[in-house]
């Protein structure tokens, strides 16, 4: 993962606030190499506050060695590149406070397929903690509508709760003002049309 000029995405490229806790990177690079196919592929992906997610803007093919796959070379993954970017490219404060540094979401948990780990979801269904609820539905909601991924399906599975539930908490969090500036269009395909 690379920022625009060339330099790593680290916590502190994500400099474009969205929501009221969350930071993104404005713009990044993402390529993946298959070894089988022999066939990398580039996305260049830019923040766009009317769609309210990441847009591909860029999509470069290319063959890294003479016995590759032609057919894989004229497919392109963008979407799943885009989806496994996007958590490296959001920040998120875990303490209140202005000093405390901000982290990925990616390195919030090391578990495969997770957006947050197994104690923050613990915390965000627990009877009366209203607060650490929405933040935790700021975190998912922003990493998956961000990158096109069906938000309330995302946080039904994190939280392992009712699609009612979690439909009902997204739009709470939506009033409180956590998700300004993402938005995820009932409807849309992976591929983002």
């Amino acid at each position: 993962m690379k920022n625009l000029d060339g330099t790593t995405v680290t916590w502190r490229s994500a400099t474009q606030p969205v929501g009221s806790a969350l930071r993104i990177a404005p713009a990044f690079i993402a390529s993946t190499r298959d070894d089988e196919t022999g066939v990398e592929t580039t996305v260049e992906a830019h923040y766009s506050l009317d769609e309210g997610r990441y847009v591909v803007t860029a999509i470069i093919n290319r063959a890294f060695r003479d016995d590759f796959d032609q057919q894989a070379l004229r497919r392109t993954a963008s979407v799943a590149i885009l989806q496994a970017a996007v958590p490296e490219c959001i920040a998120v404060r875990l303490i209140d406070d202005d000093e405390a540094d901000w982290i990925s979401i990616a390195d919030l948990t090391s578990n495969e397929g997770r957006i947050i780990p197994p104690w923050m979801a613990a915390a965000a269904v627990k009877r009366g903690g209203k607060e650490e609820r929405m933040e935790v539905i700021e975190i998912i909601y922003g990493a998956s509508a961000l990158a096109g991924i069906p938000p309330v399906r995302a946080i039904q599975l994190e939280l392992d709760i009712p699609h009612r539930t979690a439909s009902d908490w997204i739009k709470k969090a939506r009033e409180s003002g956590r998700l300004d500036g993402m938005t995820y269009i009932v409807g849309r395909q992976a591929d983002g049309q």
